[in-house]
């Protein structure tokens, strides 16, 4: 089982913040190739990642930012 992106939640936070996909990669410092692979959901972030987006979106919880997905489908 993997934790994979809400793509639209987060998409929603970064219109709020008025900042686009590749402020986030910056912010999290990963590259724009591989924010955009977990923002079409062909990879799971690590949980380094996935701990820097929920301090980054603090108004957040864990659901509200990640769906767990079984790996087998």
């Amino acid at each position: 089982m993997r934790a994979y992106l809400k793509n639209k939640n987060i998409k929603r936070l970064m219109i709020r913040k008025n900042k686009s996909q590749n402020w986030l990669a910056y912010r999290l410092d990963i590259s724009s190739g591989y924010m955009s692979q977990l923002m079409d959901g062909s990879r799971s972030p690590s949980p380094k990642v996935r701990q820097h987006l929920l301090n980054m979106f603090s108004e957040c919880s864990f659901d509200d930012l990640f769906v767990i997905r079984d790996t087998k489908e």
